[in-house]
């Protein structure tokens, strides 16, 4: 019976893309000629479940060749030690791919070499409907691309404000609302009750993975865009006002015993099904709010499923947390898979049809039965998911960061969070002031990264 149902379904969706019209400017049917398209991606078999056989359903004339971009770290990673912008490029230059996948951080540069094809010019020629593509993330877009548009992004994830609307209602706290800030959220939830065992208890903030006060501190800091590290100067920034009153508001948070916090050094520590989902205390209805990715919904709905005596709640979704300097966007956002094309690819058009093709509504419709992989960048096409609204995740605009630490050596990163956890735990134990102990982060993490970059042009040189 599933087998039949599953055959209807494709027919059904095999139908639908082939009626879905795509037409050139010079009016030839797409299916008549045959084409090839090399295709930069992660994994072949997973491009294929994504795009590659919806896409050749409706373009089987046009043979692809799926690239794997594990190629990049694999063949290049001994000529140029650690910087990945470099391999990209090496990589490019060598396979030759006709639609590249491109890290936001990287369009810029790889546009400013003329590697990339503008396609605003493709859009207008074949008025190319854009009307319904997210406006926030098509600006995102442009803006890394210095104005101009280079690729296209057919999904992408957002975090939002989750809440439990049952919990709220019975202990008389006004729910969250659209364009809450991190310390809106965490005064709303120092008005849940803190009484009660550890394991028993509610708590008015908290997330499914626990919250230490460092990741609590890191979740404020992105969303106002702050970053430990400036990657111009090669400067740690964990000594200025912005940072101290970040940390001040999470130790202020996490004492009032309002938030569910872990040890992040434990993680899981069960092995069964029913004990992992127990773990998550805000699918299991003892958290007021959470701060989570939309793929949440899918998790939530799966272990409705899975739990044989799971008690559901009302769900409430508010965009958020909002950064108090822009409150229009959202630096909690990050746009999936980007697509663009090659600057002197023979295959241009093929190219672009597959952009459009995977931009399309067609295609939004048919991928939008699924969260966890990301939301449609075609507003208005997912509309609920479980009888939940999706509304939330569309009111704020991405604003994606273009900073990039990839200059970073490797083995820094390690150091740095020793320094840092050696801090916080002093922080707990009231040891020493947030001043203290960030100005003791400024000072050893800045030594730690000096003595990383050195020993990497060290090893440069060696070699």
């Amino acid at each position: 019976m599933k087998i039949r149902g599953l055959n209807t379904i494709v027919f059904m969706l095999t139908c639908v893309l082939l009626v879905a019209g795509c037409t050139t400017p010079s009016g030839q049917n797409n299916n008549e000629e045959k084409q090839s398209l090399k295709v930069m991606y992660f994994d072949e078999t997973y491009f294929y479940q994504q795009y590659g056989d919806l896409f050749s359903m409706k373009y089987p004339n046009i043979d692809i060749e799926v690239v794997s971009t594990t190629k990049i770290s694999n063949e290049f990673a001994e000529d140029e030690q650690y910087d990945y912008k470099k391999l990209f490029i090496k990589y490019i230059e060598k396979e030759q791919p006709d639609v590249l996948l491109v890290n936001p951080d990287y369009i810029s540069t790889i546009a400013a070499e003329g590697n990339l094809v503008e396609l605003q010019p493709l859009i207008d020629r074949d008025k190319y409907d854009m009307t319904t593509y997210s406006q926030g993330v098509l600006d995102s877009i442009k803006e890394m691309g210095e104005g101009k548009l280079y690729a296209l992004s057919p999904k992408f994830n957002i975090n939002a404000i989750f809440y439990n609307a049952d919990l709220f209602k019975k202990y008389g706290v006004e729910p969250p609302r659209d364009g809450m800030t991190w310390e809106e959220i965490l005064d709303t939830a120092r008005r849940f009750p803190t009484d009660g065992t550890e394991k028993g208890r509610i708590y008015g903030y908290g997330s499914n993975s626990g919250t230490s006060l460092d990741q609590l501190a890191t979740d404020i800091a992105n969303a106002q865009g702050l970053s430990y590290y400036n990657g111009k100067s090669k400067k740690i920034t964990m000594n200025t006002d912005y940072w101290k009153n970040i940390y001040k508001m999470s130790v202020d948070a996490v004492a009032s015993k309002a938030v569910y916090t872990t040890n992040p050094t434990e993680g899981f520590q069960g092995s069964s099904m029913e004990e992992y989902y127990a773990s998550q205390p805000f699918l299991m209805g003892r958290v007021a709010m959470t701060v989570d990715g939309n793929y949440l919904l899918s998790n939530m709905k799966e272990a409705a499923s899975n739990l044989k005596d799971y008690k559901g709640f009302e769900i409430g979704i508010v965009a958020g947390p909002i950064d108090p300097t822009d409150p229009t966007k959202t630096n909690s956002a990050y746009i999936k898979e980007l697509f663009a094309i090659r600057a002197g690819s023979p295959n241009i058009e093929a190219a672009w049809n597959f952009i459009k093709f995977i931009n399309g509504e067609q295609f939004a419709k048919v991928k939008s039965k699924t969260i966890n992989n990301g939301l449609p960048t075609r507003e208005g096409i997912s509309k609920e998911y479980n009888g939940v609204s999706l509304e939330a995740f569309y009111k704020l605009k991405p604003k994606v960061s273009l900073e990039n630490n990839d200059s970073v050596p490797k083995d820094f990163y390690n150091n740095y969070l020793t320094i840092l956890q050696r801090e916080v735990k002093l922080l707990e134990e009231n040891k020493k002031t947030v001043d203290e102990a960030l100005n003791t982060v400024q000072h050893e993490a800045q030594i730690a990264l000096d003595q990383a970059f050195k020993a990497q042009e060290a090893q440069k040189e060696s070699k």
